[in-house]
């Protein structure tokens, strides 16, 4: 069984508004007035946040009662390996803030590093250091919209360890410096 993620439902909720395919998988958006469940990524008609609740676990989703979406399939496996990306994409997710090293990782699934990183690669598109990269933004990203931390205490928070590689990849991400992403959203939530 794969680890449990830990988000909140604010998070999750801004992962299906992005439609992010990352996170297919890990958790499933179910609308209570259709009884459908989705992938985080699908490009269905996004439901009123009301409507909406989260299941990490597909036979927990189902048991409620909800059916699987026709048009993202979220039922439909992609690969006999999936299992093995989802617990690399539960461990990057539930532990973002400690320094990981893909050699640590492949040793806690049980693989060589050079299997995990090809076959990582192959299934989401992306290696795990930028995949964790994107987890660490995305986590940055919520804390500066929603909380008053300085950037330096959010650059450590969310697992750098200097906040020159911090801004770096921030930028490189977002298009933008944290203090810009910071005072864009914060008028975007005053609008």
């Amino acid at each position: 069984m794969v680890a449990s993620i830990h988000f909140t439902f604010e998070e999750m909720w801004e992962k299906i508004m992005a439609c992010d395919s990352k996170y297919d998988g890990v958790f499933f958006t179910a609308v209570k007035t259709t009884k459908i469940y989705c992938r985080p990524s699908c490009r269905s008609r996004k439901p009123k946040k009301i409507n909406v609740e989260f299941f990490h676990d597909i036979e927990e989703v189902e048991k409620a009662g909800y059916r699987a979406c026709k048009r993202c399939q979220p039922e439909a496996e992609y690969s006999p390996q999936i299992e093995l990306v989802r617990k690399v994409i539960a461990l990057l997710v539930n532990q973002y803030n400690q320094k990981l090293v893909l050699h640590d990782i492949a040793t806690n699934v049980g693989v060589s590093p050079y299997y995990l990183e090809r076959l990582f690669k192959q299934e989401t598109s992306e290696t795990p250091r930028t995949y964790l990269e994107k987890v660490r933004i995305d986590k940055a990203a919520h804390l500066l919209k929603n909380t008053n931390r300085t950037n330096l205490e959010i650059c450590y928070e969310v697992g750098y360890q200097s906040p020159s590689n911090f801004y770096k990849v921030f930028r490189r991400i977002k298009n933008c410096s944290p203090s810009e992403y910071r005072r864009v959203m914060k008028k975007e939530m005053k609008q």
